[in-house]
């Protein structure tokens, strides 16, 4: 069985006016969350890296330019830049709300050692970091001894399995076993070389299905990451995280100030469901309460393609969504539904729904 984690709580100090700093990390806080104290104004917006001025994998790399400018605004908006267990621990503690963000690393290519690192030091910043523990020190990618000099510049470590594999394409009579095997080794082999127990974790391509976000789940991690855009706040599955994608074509500095001052689109009665069979024209229905949004104006996103859109009220302020494709998915591996629309006070709110369809290799 994955060994059980303590879930940990830091004390944060959020007091009017503080302004964005380096929060600590919690890796060897042995307090737990008592009575968590929910403030429906809190919320997290997160980001994923890969890459870092690493132009061959435009796909994954964010160029230093933009990351140099993403740091800056975050800093000079005010932004509490916090660890990814830190940032969790915020949203369940009594402090007041304020304007947090937390920058996530997936995969430990080198380019983050020795490009993205150094900057974010330069702003006093910590981050997270998840690490496949196969690739560790190879051709591309930090050794130990990189990554323990990261967590000693205020770097997190995360859980990211032991090989990256596509687990969705394993035969579910071995999946699970396979999926919670690699959680363990990746989590032995980091306490082996490094000392610590990581409490996140993010799946590879941010692809799950409900059975292994249940092993997540009893694994103990206090959180999940995926890699579908949206915001993280007190009604967010916690296995289930969402992240905005940072790389080539999403990461000029007007998409990221949008994305940093987004807010959690509320939604009810959507599915769970993220793996595709037979229905390659999937619809993803939910409702919404009003709450001063400019409905007419909800703008859907799907990759690959158009989105039929209906809105109809269901009862006093509440209303119906019906998202689907006007072709099929199909020959997308991961098609992602992403929902926005502005309040009358201009804000943005953010939903998405990933659909995966595992007949398609990368």
């Amino acid at each position: 069985m994955i060994k059980q984690l303590s879930i940990i709580v830091l004390t944060l100090s959020l007091a009017c006016g503080q302004k964005t700093g380096n929060s600590g990390l919690t890796e060897s806080s042995d307090e737990s969350i008592q009575n968590p104290i929910l403030n429906p104004d809190k919320r997290i917006n997160c980001f994923i890296y890969h890459r870092f001025g690493d132009n061959r994998y435009p796909s994954t790399n964010v160029p230093l330019e933009d990351f140099k400018a993403h740091l800056k605004y975050l800093k000079d908006a005010g932004f509490i830049v916090m660890s990814m267990s830190d940032a969790i621990s915020y949203l369940k503690d009594d402090q007041p709300a304020g304007k947090v963000a937390v920058i996530t690393i997936d995969d430990g290519f080198k380019s983050f050692y020795e490009n993205g690192l150094p900057l974010l030091e330069s702003y006093g910043f910590p981050a997270t970091l998840f690490i496949n523990t196969e690739t560790v020190g190879g051709s591309s990618y930090m050794d130990w001894n990189d990554l323990k000099d990261a967590r000693k510049r205020g770097i997190e470590i995360g859980n990211h399995t032991h090989s990256h594999a596509f687990f969705l394409n394993i035969q579910e009579h071995e999946r699970y076993d396979r999926f919670e095997s690699e959680i363990n080794q990746c989590q032995d082999l980091i306490e082996k070389n490094m000392g610590i127990t990581p409490k996140v974790f993010a799946y590879p391509y941010g692809e799950f299905d409900d059975k292994m976000k249940e092993i997540v789940r009893n694994a103990g991690f206090i959180a999940g990451l995926a890699q579908n855009s949206g915001v993280i706040d007190n009604d967010t599955d916690l296995m289930a995280c969402p992240r905005f994608p940072m790389a080539s074509g999403f990461s000029d500095i007007s998409g990221f100030k949008l994305k940093s001052n987004a807010l959690p689109l509320k939604v009810n009665g959507t599915t769970s469901e993220h793996v595709l069979s037979d229905n390659f024209t999937p619809s993803l229905d939910f409702s919404i309460q009003n709450n001063n949004l400019r409905l007419n104006e909800m703008q859907c996103f799907i990759q690959g393609g158009a989105c039929d859109l209906s809105i109809k009220e269901k009862g006093p302020g509440e209303y119906a969504i019906i998202a689907r494709p006007d072709k099929s998915i199909e020959n997308r591996r991961r098609t992602l539904y992403t929902f926005t629309v502005q309040d009358q006070e201009n804000k943005w709110y953010w939903f998405s729904h990933l659909w995966i369809n595992p007949q398609i290799r990368d």
